[in-house]
């Protein structure tokens, strides 16, 4: 259970909140022209993106992370290594759709913060897809248990999510339509059950 600044001590309570709040906090990044303002594919950018979602609800919003944390029998990168492997996502190419998706793989195996990685880091790669190939996912043609098992083995063998995305791509990249769509389907992809902390 993460401490948190609404004072919820039940975790279906407080994934409820997260959820709510958050979304809340996802369409005033789309509304306001905040996305806009940000560098894509920077990890400063999804840091911004991370700490508008989060920060009425945890202290640690927009922070990197100074727990180890696994999913299953995966474990993230260390945090000894992990300010070293976010500034080496910084330096890759993103001129490509596989460029992109293969530093889209790398932030995730980073997997930053404590929580709500996957939500941030999939409106980041919207973002660096909107910037530099004028397109974005649908992510309601994307099937969960697909996309979850391709992110599962994506650090060996990539070529399924970008399969999977590549197929989900549209040009709606201005659509408020099309940017709640995402919003809506990033809770449907968390799986809150299966990840562990190991505190330093």
């Amino acid at each position: 259970m993460l401490e948190n600044k609404l004072g919820i001590t039940n975790s279906l309570e407080l994934a409820k909140a997260e959820e709510r709040i958050s979304k809340k906090k996802a369409v005033e990044l789309f509304e306001k022209g905040i996305l806009d303002k940000l560098e894509a594919g920077r990890f400063a950018a999804l840091q911004a993106i991370h700490k508008h979602l989060f920060e009425e609800i945890y202290e640690f919003a927009g922070e990197i992370r100074d727990v180890n944390i696994a999913k299953g029998t995966f474990r993230f990168a260390p945090v000894m290594y992990l300010e070293a492997a976010l500034a080496n996502i910084d330096k890759m190419p993103q001129s490509t759709f596989d460029e992109i998706i293969e530093k889209y793989v790398e932030m995730n195996i980073a997997h930053p913060f404590r929580e709500g990685n996957g939500r941030a880091t999939r409106i980041w790669l919207d973002c660096i897809l909107k910037k530099e190939i004028g397109r974005v996912v649908d992510w309601s043609r994307v099937d969960k248990e697909d996309y979850l098992l391709a992110m599962e083995r994506s650090p060996i063998r990539d070529i399924e999510i970008k399969h999977i995305l590549k197929n989900a791509l549209t040009d709606k990249v201005f659509d408020r339509e099309m940017f709640m769509k995402g919003i809506d389907h990033s809770y449907y992809y968390e799986d809150y059950t299966t990840f562990k902390t190991e505190d330093l």
